[in-house]
C-alpha cells in the first residue's frame, strides 16, 4: 500500500512535492489526471491522498466522491480554488481536510505528519474483543493471545482500519500481497476464513468480517 497518493495535474509541483515526501520516507506515487488517480489508489491503495480539485477529464469532486463510495482513506484536498462553496462542497463529498495554494510546504508536511500520527501511529487498535497490537503484530481475542501470520495481521488491520466500509476484494489483495505477487487471488478467501476461525464465536455466521457478495469483505463494529 502506498503512504501517499498525489492528484495533481501540474507536473512542477507534483514532482517537488513528490520529493519532498520521500525525503519523508513516504512512499509516495503523482497521478496527473482523476481517472489515474482512481486507477492507482484500487490498484495499491494509499493511507493519504492529496488531491487537487482542478483536474483534467474527472475533477477532483468527483475523485473524491468515487473514493468515499467504499473507503474512508485520509483525504486531504491542496486547490487554488477558495472559495467558501468549493470547500463546503470538498468537505461535505467526504475530503477530510481542505487547504489552500499556494501552500507552504513545511505547513503542508507538518499536516501530513499529524495525519500518519493520529491516524495511523496507534499501538493498540481495539474492536469489542478483539485487540491487534501494531508494536509487536500480534492478535488479543477476549483477553487471549491468538497465534496470526503477518500476512493475517496485515489483512485484519486493514480492515480494521476501516471498519464498516465494503473494500473490494481487488483493492485487499492488492494492498496486502501486491499486484506483482505470485499469490493467487483465492489466497485471500483462505486468508478470510482463518481469520474468522481466530476471531468469530462462529465462523459460519460471523458478525465481524462481512463478505459482500460479489464486492469484497468490511469488518463490522458489534
Amino acid at each position: 500500500m502506498l503512504d501517499i497518493l498525489i492528484a495533481e495535474d501540474d507536473k512542477e509541483i507534483g514532482s517537488l512535492l513528490c520529493e519532498f515526501l520521500r525525503k519523508e520516507n513516504y512512499t509516495v506515487s503523482v497521478a496527473q489526471t482523476g481517472e489515474k488517480a482512481l486507477k492507482l489508489y484500487e490498484k495499491y491503495g494509499a493511507k493519504l491522498i492529496i488531491l487537487d480539485i482542478m483536474l483534467p477529464g474527472m475533477d477532483g469532486f468527483a475523485v473524491c466522491s468515487k473514493i468515499r463510495e467504499n473507503s474512508n482513506t485520509h483525504i486531504l484536498i491542496a486547490s487554488a480554488r477558495t472559495q467558501k462553496d468549493d470547500k463546503l462542497k470538498g468537505l461535505n463529498l467526504g475530503a477530510d481536510d481542505y487547504i489552500e495554494k499556494p501552500y507552504d510546504i513545511d505547513i503542508l508536511l507538518a499536516k501530513i505528519r499529524g495525519i500518519f500520527k493520529r491516524k495511523y501511529a496507534r499501538e493498540e487498535i481495539i474492536e469489542g474483543t478483539i485487540k491487534l497490537n501494531t508494536i509487536t503484530n500480534s492478535l488479543w481475542v477476549k483477553g487471549v493471545e491468538t497465534d496470526i501470520t503477518v500476512k493475517e495481521f496485515e489483512l485484519l488491520k486493514l480492515l480494521m482500519e476501516n471498519k464498516n466500509v465494503t473494500l473490494k476484494k481487488e483493492y485487499l489483495f492488492n494492498a496486502i500481497w501486491g499486484s506483482d505477487s505470485d499469490s493467487e487471488f483465492q489466497t485471500l478467501t483462505v486468508h478470510i476464513k482463518r481469520l474468522r476461525e481466530k476471531v468469530e464465536e462462529d465462523p459460519k455466521k460471523p458478525r465481524h468480517i462481512i463478505t459482500e457478495w460479489g464486492v469484497g469483505y468490511r469488518f463490522e463494529q458489534v
